[in-house]
């Protein structure tokens, strides 16, 4: 297992190593501020997503690049989004999401598939069979995170689906901190999850004794 993740990096510069450590350090702490409800999720996945963005684009992954890419542009919606106060606060807190977030999703999901596909095929990259998975899972990281700049509950319900699919996807193709990063993700989000239904339970009952 060691031997297989150094491997990975045997040709690696010194400068691909050290930023994909850098995105490693800061995506594990923007996912730990994501479950404490800190608004330091956004910084520190920007960092995060910034470089590995530039680190997916030199290695010719388009359909991962452009996940991280909108990611960093979301991180900016929700930093603002978390950050509002005054009359707009309860924007803020943990909610489920209603109906029509949900037809939002799911229509964010199958957009997001035919655009990532149409830019493979645009830019004429050979799409193959691992290409097809990070395809899908660009459908559910961007419709997670637009859940998570809302601050909805199911965000992390699509983290851990997502997180499961794309941890061995890149470690086959030899991302080794990577796909270490996003093992640690799945734990953490499956941590998150529980403790922003336990806030949420508490939210409701507060709610339901005022009312």
């Amino acid at each position: 297992m060691i031997e297989f993740f150094l491997n990975a990096y045997k040709d690696a510069s010194t400068t691909q190593i050290v930023l994909e450590f850098i995105a490693f350090v800061f995506g594990i702490l923007s996912v730990w501020f994501a479950k404490k409800e800190n608004i330091w999720v956004y910084p520190s996945g920007l960092i995060a997503t910034i470089i590995t963005t530039y680190l997916l684009y030199i290695s010719g992954y388009l359909g991962d690049m452009m996940i991280n890419g909108y990611f960093s542009v979301m991180s900016i919606y929700g930093w603002y989004n978390w950050a509002r106060t005054g009359a707009d606060s309860d924007n803020i807190a943990i909610k489920r999401t209603n109906d029509r977030e949900k037809i939002i999703g799911i229509g964010l999901f199958f957009v997001t598939i035919f655009v990532v596909f149409g830019i493979y095929n645009f830019f004429d990259y050979e799409i193959r069979k691992d290409n097809y998975i990070d395809i899908f899972a660009s459908g559910i990281f961007f419709t997670g995170m637009w859940y998570m700049a809302k601050k909805k509950i199911e965000n992390w319900t699509l983290w851990i689906l997502g997180d499961i699919i794309v941890t061995p996807l890149y470690a086959y193709r030899g991302l080794g901190m990577l796909s270490l990063q996003y093992l640690i993700f799945t734990i953490l989000a499956i941590s998150a999850y529980r403790e922003w239904k336990k806030n949420l339970s508490r939210l409701n009952s507060k709610t339901n004794l005022l009312s």
